[in-house]
């Protein structure tokens, strides 16, 4: 989908909030955005928003290129299409247009994702594309590249005539080069360095801690096992930061002890960069249930020898193995390891469980109920049937749930987990796990039998669901039409 206005704008206020000496420059762009026309599409006159990438290699030199069209030496870059960030336009066009793979760049320290220039330019008429002159407010962005040998580079033959890199004293541009040469002097010197930090966990007994992550579009390897942390921001002081910062957001109350950093590791951004990332090494001997978790589906302890069986993070199997050799675990054995249950003792947070029945008719249509006005979590909007497991297993509970609300009859071992969810319905509610089950046979016919929740019942064409439906269930049923599936070892593509 097309970038938004708003998600511009911020950007660009960002942006002037560091460098406010430009907002008068950049008064076009401004009145871009509080005009009505996209302002990333090219077609929108007198102006539009367009990206472009610096490179930077070891030697501190930017990567250039020459355009057929207009005979100039430039850094890569152009329209945006159908990017999901500025950034990703950046690194699209960057790849395009030189060759390079997105895994051959990184982001920099000093600026991560956001811009460090933006440049107005004029462009002349161009009668054979039909357009007027016109005005480019570029985006760029910084990267550096990650081989310490040049990768060969597949020009653009269409557009790109030869490439070059260029000391920052000769950039072409005079806004970017006088950004790069003060960057230099806060340590932007073209070598990768980790902009991620993440939590090898372990309980001294041999457990680790791993996190069960949301499957949905735009996050990290989504539907895997994976240590928590993240990225690193502009007001973190170091990496050890950015971990107390992600950990105090993502699992509030988890204490660490003895954090120390132990492995540098790379992982695959969203988009395909290449991410160092700083592992650090902690002790911590607490239940998982009892964390307020904010992000992901579910935290829980697990042995080396259970990894076999899980869809984890790439290389952390390996990175846990090692860790178990270095570390050998205690004699004593851990302390007994709680069940996933529905309900919390008391005094702790623990999520509620939710299992929801995707269930289809012999004409491929979806069951969906219209849930009462006045019922918890979902009034006036449709999504499946559902419950909440009460100190029972999941399929059991689904089970129970089926024929109480819906009359239907289905059979514990004729259903499969097909999506996972971390349902979170207002800032006040506890968070749920919600755990999508489909049926591959059932008998009855949906019939309202808890009127108080829902007053209807009704098969939906899953090209023409209804506009109240709520996001998580819509979530789940594009995920299994595209066959993004959980199997046993995870999710997977059918």
């Amino acid at each position: 989908m097309p970038l938004t206005r708003s998600y511009i704008r911020t950007t660009a206020e960002a942006y002037l909030a560091r460098h406010p000496h430009e907002r008068e420059s950049l008064a076009g762009l401004l009145s871009l955005l509080d005009g009505a026309a996209d302002p990333a599409d090219r077609a929108t006159l007198p102006g539009h928003v367009t990206c472009s990438a610096a490179v930077i290699d070891r030697e501190q030199r930017v990567l250039h290129i020459g355009h057929r069209s207009t005979g100039l030496l430039l850094n890569p870059g152009g329209h945006i299409e159908r990017d999901r960030t500025l950034l990703a336009a950046a690194l699209r066009e960057v790849c395009e247009e030189t060759g390079l793979r997105p895994a051959d760049l990184c982001l920099t320290p000093q600026f991560l994702g956001s811009p460090i220039d933006i440049d107005v330019h004029d462009i002349d008429a161009n009668p054979a594309k039909g357009e007027g002159a016109h005005q480019h407010f570029d985006f760029r962005f910084v990267f550096y590249l990650v081989p310490e040998q040049h990768p060969q580079l597949a020009l653009q033959d269409e557009e790109v005539a030869g490439a070059s890199w260029l000391d920052f004293a000769d950039v072409r541009s005079s806004t970017l080069r006088a950004k790069l040469l003060d960057a230099r002097e806060q340590g932007l010197d073209g070598r990768p360095e980790p902009v991620n930090a993440s939590a090898l966990i372990h309980d001294g007994h041999g457990r680790y801690l791993l996190h069960l992550r949301d499957q949905r579009e735009g996050i990290w390897a989504p539907g895997t096992f994976a240590l928590l942390g993240g990225g690193r921001t502009r007001d973190d002081v170091s990496l050890e930061a950015t971990l107390r910062r992600e950990l105090a957001e993502e699992t509030p109350g988890l204490e660490l002890e003895h954090l120390a950093p132990y492995a540098l590791e790379e992982a695959t951004s969203v988009d395909g960069l290449a991410v160092p990332i700083q592992v650090f090494q902690a002790r911590w001997s607490g239940n998982p249930e009892t964390v307020d978790l904010q992000e992901g589906v579910l935290l829980r302890w697990f042995a080396p020898d259970m990894l076999g069986r899980l869809n984890l993070s790439p290389g952390l199997g390996d990175l846990i193995r090692r860790h178990t050799v270095e570390h050998p675990p205690g004699v004593s054995p851990p302390p007994p390891a709680r069940l996933l249950q529905g309900e919390a003792p008391q005094g702790t947070e623990l999520h509620i469980v939710g299992v929801h029945l995707y269930l289809e008719d012999s004409h491929g249509r979806i069951l969906l109920g219209l849930r009462h006005p006045d019922s918890a979590y979902a009034g006036n909007t449709w999504h499946f049937l559902a419950g909440h497991c009460e100190r029972e297993e999941a399929v059991s509970c689904l089970v129970r749930e089926a024929e109480e609300e819906a009359g239907l009859v289905i059979e514990p071992d004729d259903v499969e987990l097909v999506h996972l969810g971390h349902l979170v319905d207002s800032p006040s509610a506890r968070p749920r796990i919600g755990l999508i089950f489909r049926a591959r046979t059932w008998s009855g016919t949906p019939t309202v039998r808890e009127p108080d929740r829902c007053v209807e019942w009704r098969f939906w064409n899953p090209k023409n669901l209804p506009d109240a439906v709520l996001p998580y269930t819509r979530q789940a049923i594009e995920g299994v039409l595209a066959g993004r599936l959980y199997s046993q070892r995870g999710w997977d593509r059918r």
